[in-house]
């Protein structure tokens, strides 16, 4: 699995962060950053993230 975002997107709602702040942080102005592609434990986390994330900006890409 790995996980792309589209930074032109996001809104700053955070919830990725809530909800996977191993894999997600924001930056100054509130805009998603990637830390890290989910290991097999925090595939969950990201699922949820993406599918929380108001814009769709986090991409889960299986495989």
């Amino acid at each position: 699995m790995r996980i792309t975002v589209a930074r032109d997107r996001c809104v700053g709602a955070g919830q990725c962060v809530l909800n996977a702040p191993a894999l997600f942080d924001q930056d100054d102005d509130g805009l998603v950053t990637l830390l890290a592609d989910p290991g097999a434990d925090q595939e969950s986390a990201a699922r949820l993230a993406s599918g929380l994330c108001p814009s769709r900006a986090i991409t889960v890409h299986e495989g």
